[in-house]
């Protein structure tokens, strides 16, 4: 093996922390662009090697991935709030909560799903008018925590109940946004941050505990496929306990919703920056959709608008960045990696290199073509994670996606009201720094 790869040098303390922290998405692309496929800088206290080549991540995600677990951080933020659920489980514990949870991902269940996603879309829409101005974030949000919490809770989330949770929602991701002091705050520490933190995480419990008990009160189906069915029937058993429960669900709540309607806020603004590929997007909904709605078998007819999608989160990931640890040192690009290293797996830098994407800036929907695509190595594209903790919900997630695009799209146009750039804003997502506010123009 080589000695330790290249990368930038660091301050005592913090290292590197201050840098990625001002600026995640340029510091990872100038780290990878600087120093090659495998680089090494310091991440408050831990040692950090960022891998940029697709056959590493594949090694890490996929082949390897035995010898990696969910990295456990300093600050415990983020396991108060997600607690042991999918997302940060790990080990045997994982592989049976993965297991149980799958009927409720199950491809007939999906498909069973579409007309309860369009209904929901249609019934969204209905307030829109045209002239009106929108943040297109903020509605595409409202609407994916109501298509989730139906779909995986079986359960309808008023108005009130859905503001609430958008509410709770912002200070949860800002204590999540990069930030050199908070590495070296602990999670007690009474500032305002915190409590404004708690008081969320709060919020959504608050949320949940209702709708569990008005779940246990209505009595559960033997035969009820959703998640919520499936995780108190295992909690009657004794498999599980509330406080897994809890994880599970506020897991879903979450992941369920935010990474869909940040793909739709991004397709949603590319489009509108490339008129053309709206306009072919727009021809092929009328061509594809024969009734007011797209079907099931209709949005997976829609070609161009995976592409579209593919496209989106290839230039604007919803999560941009991932982590793992390893269980004990391991090689990674002809490199030892310490066990108690982390490494970094970035979507934002991968899926921009210029070796795999042509004028990779450019918003190009054909480049998913399979006459373009078919050479791509299959983790230069990874929005979703890959291997056996690939996201549960990716089918479900697009096939919503193109439902609700194909919905909006037959009764309007959105317009940015700004030629302004887009910024963005890193925290466990990556979102729009500002409202994305768009114009409705009818069809």
């Amino acid at each position: 093996m080589r000695a330790k790869p290249p990368g930038p040098k660091g301050v005592p303390l913090l290292g590197n922390t201050h840098q990625y922290a001002r600026d995640p998405f340029t510091f990872m692309t100038a780290v990878g662009r600087a120093y090659g496929d495998v680089a090494r800088f310091q991440l408050a206290d831990r040692e950090t090697f960022m891998l940029t080549g697709p056959d590493d991540i594949e090694q890490v995600l996929v082949a390897g991935e035995s010898q990696f677990r969910k990295p456990v951080f300093g600050d415990d933020a983020v396991q108060e709030l997600l607690g042991n659920g999918l997302l940060l489980s790990d080990g045997e514990f994982w592989r049976e909560q993965r297991a149980r949870a799958a009927p409720a991902f199950d491809p007939r269940r999906i498909t069973g799903m579409a007309d309860r996603m369009v209904a929901h879309t249609e019934r969204h829409v209905a307030d829109w008018e045209a002239g009106d101005v929108v943040d297109i974030r903020s509605e595409l949000a409202e609407l994916t925590v109501k298509i989730i919490a139906d779909a995986m809770f079986e359960t309808t989330l008023d108005d009130d109940t859905t503001e609430r949770i958008q509410t709770a929602l912002e200070p949860l991701g800002k204590r999540f946004e990069p930030d050199a002091v908070r590495f070296l705050t602990p999670n007690w520490v009474p500032t305002r941050e915190n409590r404004e933190f708690h008081d969320a995480v709060g919020t959504l419990e608050d949320v949940l505990d209702d709708v569990v008990a008005e779940r246990r009160a209505a009595g559960i189906d033997d035969d009820a496929g959703d998640l919520l069915a499936i995780m108190l029937r295992a909690a009657e058993a004794g498999d599980i306990d509330d406080a897994v429960l809890r994880d599970e669900l506020m897991t879903m709540l979450l992941a369920g919703h935010d990474t869909t309607a940040l793909a739709l806020t991004y397709a949603m603004y590319l489009l509108d920056e490339n008129p053309e590929a709206r306009d072919r997007l727009n021809a092929e909904i009328e061509e594809v959709v024969t009734g007011d709605a797209p079907t099931a078998a209709e949005a997976r007819e829609m070609a161009f608008a995976s592409r579209v999608l593919n496209e989106s989160m290839r230039l604007y990931p919803p999560v941009y960045v991932m982590f793992r640890q390893p269980r004990t040192d391991v090689e990674l690009g002809g490199y030892r990696v310490p066990e108690e290293s982390m490494v970094m797996l970035p979507q934002w830098v991968v899926h921009r290199d210029p070796r795999y994407y042509d004028d990779p800036e450019t918003f190009d929907p054909d480049r998913w073509t399979s006459e373009r695509s078919r050479d791509r190595p299959n983790y230069a594209f990874f929005p979703f994670g890959g291997g056996p903790r690939v996201c549960i919900g990716k089918q479900f997630s697009l096939l919503e996606a193109r439902l609700i695009l194909g919905v909006v799209c037959q009764r309007f146009e959105l317009h940015r009201t700004t030629d302004d750039p887009l910024e963005l804003r890193p925290s466990l997502t990556m979102h729009p720094r500002d409202p994305v506010e768009m114009k409705l123009v009818e069809r």
